[in-house]
């Protein structure tokens, strides 16, 4: 692609994000969505090859629908309240609405189908993008509206989102599909605890783009897009691959690392709430996509190939890259002894 077309695109991506976050009024969100939408497009089919079309295309036609579905919400909203105001969503019909919106915007289960599919015919730089940026400027709109919306509802799509993100992709062979997976059981966290501490949702939101950036970068950089060439990619950067490897146990949420920090802060507030089975059950079910974290782990470091071909390892790669991924990563492992501090600041 044209390296001014790209920077246009890319532009018109920032300034989307930041029209919808700064925005108070409903026409003015949607105004951001659109420009977000119509800014990726020529991302995601930039390869001109018809996996990338055929993704651009269901990418294309959920977004709008869910675009549609949000002014209406907001027009059913002002016709009975008179107010265009995002944060004066107090009908029951237009939040119920608005919920489901944000939901096909997100990618939450019921809704969940386009993901998977729009992040496989992707590039991996682009679904750094749709996983990341794109899913900011939703999550601000259901931050803004968080204290209107209906909590069992919530509950109920975090819940499924969870358990079908971890079941789905425990059977991928495709490293992009099982990241949008991945993406899927993490909304589920984010969702479920919005109405009852919405900072939690953004704190959760943050810490997952920088790991799924960092996973994303790395994978970028050795080149790799399924488990089979997983295994044998150690042999390019063996540094970097024992990093990939601890950033997925992060992304998977086990004790030591940063990932730990949201899932935990989520059970705490959520037992304060009396939801506790609600929070046994979204652990229980966090456990399936550890196991495809754990997989993916495995085929990182663990796996050792037969007939590994003998050449120089390669200690050294694109600079600008690189210093990005060693910050990334270290702030994806190391966070968690610092979470006071986090949470002073959040």
């Amino acid at each position: 692609m044209n390296p001014q077309a790209n920077l246009i695109f890319i532009i018109s991506l920032l300034l989307g994000t930041t029209i919808t976050i700064s925005s108070n009024h409903w026409i003015m969100a949607w105004t951001g969505l659109e420009i977000n939408t119509l800014a990726v497009l020529p991302l995601i089919s930039k390869s001109h090859h018809p996996r990338a079309i055929e993704a651009a295309t269901k990418y294309f036609l959920t977004q709008s629908a869910a675009s549609a579905l949000v002014l209406f919400s907001s027009m059913t909203n002002a016709w009975h309240t008179g107010q265009w105001d995002i944060t004066q969503l107090t009908h029951p019909t237009s939040s119920l609405i608005l919920t489901s919106a944000i939901a096909m915007k997100l990618g939450l289960v019921p809704f969940h189908f386009w993901f998977p599919e729009v992040l496989q015919g992707s590039p991996l730089t682009t679904g750094l993008l749709l996983s990341t940026i794109m899913k900011l400027p939703p999550i601000a709109l259901l931050y803004m509206t968080s204290h209107s919306l209906n909590p069992t509802l919530l509950t109920t799509l975090a819940i499924l989102s969870t358990a079908l993100g971890g079941w789905m992709g425990l059977n991928q062979t495709q490293i992009r599909k099982v990241l949008a997976f991945s993406s899927i059981s993490h909304l589920g966290w984010m969702a479920i605890i919005i109405v009852y501490n919405p900072k939690l949702t953004l704190l959760n939101f943050y810490l997952y783009a920088m790991m799924t950036a960092t996973i994303f970068l790395t994978l970028n950089t050795i080149k790799v897009l399924k488990l089979s060439t997983l295994m044998t990619a150690w042999t390019k950067i063996p540094s970097l691959n024992a990093m990939l490897l601890l950033t997925l146990l992060s992304l998977a949420g086990l004790p030591p690392l940063t990932g730990f920090l949201p899932k935990w802060l989520i059970i705490q507030e959520l037992t304060k709430q009396d939801m506790a089975p609600a929070a046994t059950l979204i652990s229980l079910l966090s456990l399936l996509s550890l196991f495809f974290y754990l997989r993916l782990a495995y085929c990182t470091t663990i796996t050792l190939p037969p007939h590994t071909t003998n050449h120089m390892k390669q200690w050294r790669t694109n600079k600008s890259t690189s210093i990005m991924i060693a910050i990334l990563t270290t702030m994806s492992v190391m966070l968690l002894p610092i979470s006071p501090m986090i949470l002073t600041i959040v």
